[in-house]
């Protein structure tokens, strides 16, 4: 991949996406395609094919993917626009002579039983949790297409199953967002309350009502008391930061070829910082970065998050590449670009 390759992102605004596209310019590289959904909705299988026929992509980054969270639950949007979106641009790519692409797996798409570390290899070996099944399927589907292809046809896709995503994400809605995320904002608009500082805590959530913002935070268990957690907060897992995601895919394409991992029953691999914890000590983790004085609440009412996640990367370490960020440093660093987003000085 040469700095002037033709460079194709699906998904630049999601967090990976973005954080992938800003170190891809930070190196140098000044062909990058990106394309708002507005401009190529990935779902329509003719209007990818017509883009990659325009536009010739040298190199793919499939990141683009629909999310479901612990406070939705849109099985059929989920299983249909990411089975839709990678086979489109998938098979695309095939069709068009790509001489690389990158597709992105996820811990989920693991049995719901995988013994931790879960190693690539676990993939098929028994039931998806039911809960991760509209996510999980369409991973599998695509790593298998991305294998199937490669022997097939002979082209060079590889699949990386990544942990828990974090970074500078666009997605803070209590409701939409991942744990990590989701639990920072919690903290810090729980800090603004304790701190009396209302003006900033309406400006957050972009209200004018004092009323209806302690309506809203009341609903996600958010005073200048205490958080409310779902669960129990015992669930383990395991945080990439979104710039040590993007290095290892650079690297991947730069360095490893879809015949450097065929020796492997599961051709695929797993890209993990090595760090885990449960969800409680992430919690107080956050807590005492975000300055929180007030209490943490588990409610054991609600559902925990399902399964305990933990990635064995030592494959993909064995091939040259290694995570450097910390998760505490890792957090810091979100949390100085959310204040920084927000305008806030602290």
């Amino acid at each position: 991949m040469l700095k002037d390759s033709k460079i194709y992102i699906a998904g630049h605004s999601g967090t990976l996406g973005k954080t992938l596209y800003n170190v891809l310019i930070e190196k140098g590289f000044n062909n990058i395609i990106v394309k708002t959904r507005k401009e190529l909705d990935l779902v329509d299988q003719k209007a990818v094919v017509n883009f990659f026929i325009k536009e010739k992509p040298e190199y793919v980054f499939l990141c683009a993917a629909k999310l479901d969270t612990l406070g939705l639950f849109t099985p059929a949007d989920v299983i249909y626009e990411n089975s839709m979106l990678q086979a489109n641009i998938i098979h695309s790519s095939y069709q068009n002579n790509v001489k690389k692409l990158i597709f992105y797996g996820s811990a989920w798409a693991y049995p719901q039983k995988a013994i931790n570390p879960i190693k690539e290899e676990n993939l098929l070996d028994g039931k998806l949790d039911f809960k991760a099944i509209a996510y999980g399927l369409p991973k599998i589907i695509g790593t298998k297409m991305c294998e199937s292809y490669n022997l097939q046809y002979e082209t060079n896709f590889i699949t990386l199953y990544l942990t828990n995503l974090y970074g500078e994400t666009t997605e803070f809605d209590l409701q939409k967002a991942k744990v990590l995320p989701a639990l920072l904002r919690k903290f810090h608009l729980a800090k603004l309350l304790d701190e009396n500082k209302i003006n900033q805590v309406l400006k957050d959530l972009q209200m004018s009502s004092l009323k209806q913002a302690m309506e809203y935070l009341q609903k996600f268990g958010i005073s200048k008391e205490s958080v409310e957690i779902w669960g129990s907060g015992d669930t383990i897992r395991e945080f990439i930061h979104a710039k040590d995601l993007a290095d290892a895919s650079i690297y991947v394409m730069q360095n490893i070829d879809f015949k450097d991992t065929i020796s492997y029953n599961e051709p695929h691999l797993n890209v993990g910082s090595g760090e885990f914890l449960s969800i409680k000590e992430l919690a107080f983790l956050i807590k005492n970065i975000v300055g929180f004085n007030g209490e943490i609440v588990f409610n054991n009412t609600k559902p925990d998050s399902t399964m305990d996640r933990i990635l064995d990367s030592s494959r993909l370490q064995n091939l040259g590449w290694k995570a450097k960020i910390k998760l505490e440093d890792g957090i810091k660093m979100m949390y100085n670009w959310y204040l920084k987003e927000q305008n806030i000085r602290q």
